[in-house]
């Protein structure tokens, strides 16, 4: 056995115990929570609970303002991804073919959402809203979304953009296609990956947030993150377990359907300045 694990390497051996510890750490409480989704008796210390049930996925389904706030999640995250695209895009564009003065701090200024905390950033957004008459309305909870995501929309896009060699572009305006026929045949679809990722981020980023919601929706808008937290706080953990894989189960799906266009140089050229 010992010529088995010298054969091997000590390096080897390593990182694969360390590959064991970070699935056991990042899929361990999925498993757990799967479990106690399905779990009618589950006490300690028995290893699997005594009885199998679906009635707290009745009950999370059957509550009207469960039902409402999962489709209400889904409606607005759509419509900040839509809105984000349409309003980012063109934006990226510009940061990436376009020189003008101060360019690198305009696009450095969409990390300033993520660069203090956010509620501090949210209460500074609410009393303007309160003000603009844009509290507990669709709109405003809309944009309290967009300006958290607009980093992402902004710089990934940026990055694609910068990607597509500008001779290719040329190569087409030389037998004679007009500029926006070169966008739409040659520069949107070699920069469609980043753009389809930063719609991912975006999507389920919205889909996340909770604490921007609060400030401005409540009480008329509330979403799958806020009533999380009323389920965790009054109803038993099995109930908060369905909820929580009903939040978990869109970024697993969308991430997954997408893992083809992420990758390491996607993402490291969309966090850099140039």
């Amino acid at each position: 056995m010992s010529w088995y694990f010298r054969a091997i390497g000590f390096r080897k051996i390593f990182e694969f115990l360390l590959l064991v510890a970070f699935v056991v750490f990042f899929v361990g409480p999925l498993l757990n929570l799967a479990v106690l989704a399905f779990s009618s008796k589950w006490n300690y210390p028995d290893l699997l609970p005594r009885q199998w049930s679906l009635q707290w996925w009745h009950f999370v389904l059957q509550e009207e303002d469960i039902a409402k706030s999962i489709g209400l999640s889904f409606l607005i995250a759509g419509l900040v991804t839509v809105l984000s695209i349409v309003l980012c895009i063109p934006a990226a564009y510009a940061f990436a073919r376009i020189r003008f003065p101060l360019s690198r701090f305009f696009l450095f200024s969409f990390l300033l959402t993520h660069a203090f905390p956010k509620m501090g950033l949210y209460v500074s957004i609410a009393v303007l809203f309160y003000k603009l008459g844009l509290m507990n309305t669709l709109l405003g909870v809309v944009l309290v979304h967009m300006i958290n995501v607009l980093m992402f929309m902004t710089w990934i896009p940026t990055a694609a953009f910068r990607n597509v060699h500008t001779a290719q572009e040329e190569s087409a305006r030389d037998v004679g296609a007009t500029p926006f026929r070169v966008f739409r045949s040659i520069t949107l679809p070699m920069a469609m990956p980043g753009i389809l990722v930063a719609s991912i981020f975006t999507f389920l980023n919205s889909l996340d947030e909770a604490q921007g919601t609060f400030l401005v929706g409540i009480p008329d808008f509330k979403t799958m993150p806020i009533v999380m937290y009323s389920i965790i706080a009054d109803f038993p953990s099995s109930a908060g377990a369905v909820f929580s894989i009903i939040l978990t189960a869109p970024t697993i799906i969308l991430l997954l359907a997408a893992q083809r266009f992420v990758s390491a140089d996607i993402m490291a050229s969309g966090f850099q300045v140039k």
